[in-house]
C-alpha cells in the first residue's frame, strides 16, 4: 500500500507493525485529538502537552503487538493517555489548572448540562460557570469534557475509562447535578 491512499486504523496499524515510518500516518490521523483532550484535561502549556503527546505516541506504538481490533483504536489510544495523565498527575502530585478550554467548549458543555439557547449565554456567564466546572473532580469534570466537547458515544467512553456503561451514564448525571449544585451555591442564574 502507498502512504497517500486513505487506509483504515486497522490497515495502518498493521503497517506499522511491519514499518515504523507507517506510524507517522497514525499519529498525523490522531494527534490532533490526542493534543486537544491532553490540553483539556491537564490544562498545561503547549510545550508539556506536547511532551506528554510524544510520551503518549510512544506508548501508543509500543503496545501496538497489544491491540485488540475488537476496540476502536481511537478508544484505545484514548485509554493510554487517560493513564499517561493520570501517572503524571501522580508523579508531579500536580492538579489541573484552570480555565484552559476554550469559550465554545465551555459552551458545549454548559449547553448539554443545563439545556439552555446558545443566544442567550454571555460571556460573564461562561466564565462563571468555567469556574464551577474547574471545581468538579476530575473524574466528573473528565467524562463531561470526553462526552460534551470531545463528542464522543457512550461505548468510547466506555472503551477509554473501562467503565461499564451505566457507570459512564451514572458519572455524566451526577457531573452535571453537581455543576447545577455549584452554580446554585454561586448564585449562578444567567438563563
Amino acid at each position: 500500500m502507498q502512504k497517500d491512499i486513505v487506509q483504515t486504523d486497522a490497515d495502518l496499524i498493521e503497517l506499522s507493525k511491519k514499518d515504523p515510518e507507517m506510524f507517522g500516518l497514525l499519529m498525523e490521523r490522531y494527534q490532533g485529538q490526542l493534543f486537544h483532550y491532553i490540553r483539556r484535561m491537564t490544562q498545561l502549556p503547549a510545550d508539556d502537552i506536547q511532551d506528554l503527546l510524544q510520551e503518549v505516541f510512544i506508548k501508543i506504538y509500543q503496545k501496538l503487538n497489544e491491540y485488540d481490533e475488537v476496540l476502536k483504536f481511537s478508544s484505545w489510544a484514548y485509554r493510554i493517555a487517560h493513564n499517561h495523565i493520570i501517572d503524571y498527575f501522580r508523579k508531579t502530585n500536580a492538579r489541573p489548572q484552570t480555565n484552559s478550554l476554550e469559550d465554545y467548549e465551555w459552551e458545549k458543555i454548559i449547553s448539554a448540562s443545563i439545556r439552555i439557547e446558545k443566544d442567550i449565554m454571555n460571556k460573564d456567564c461562561v466564565e462563571k460557570v468555567k469556574v464551577c466546572i474547574e471545581k468538579l473532580p476530575l473524574k466528573y469534570k473528565e467524562v463531561l469534557i470526553l462526552r460534551f466537547v470531545q463528542e464522543l458515544e457512550y461505548e468510547e467512553i466506555m472503551d477509554i475509562l473501562k467503565k461499564p456503561k451505566g457507570s459512564i451514564a451514572t458519572l455524566i448525571s451526577r457531573g452535571k447535578e453537581m455543576l447545577i449544585e455549584k452554580m446554585k451555591e454561586q448564585n449562578i442564574n444567567c438563563f
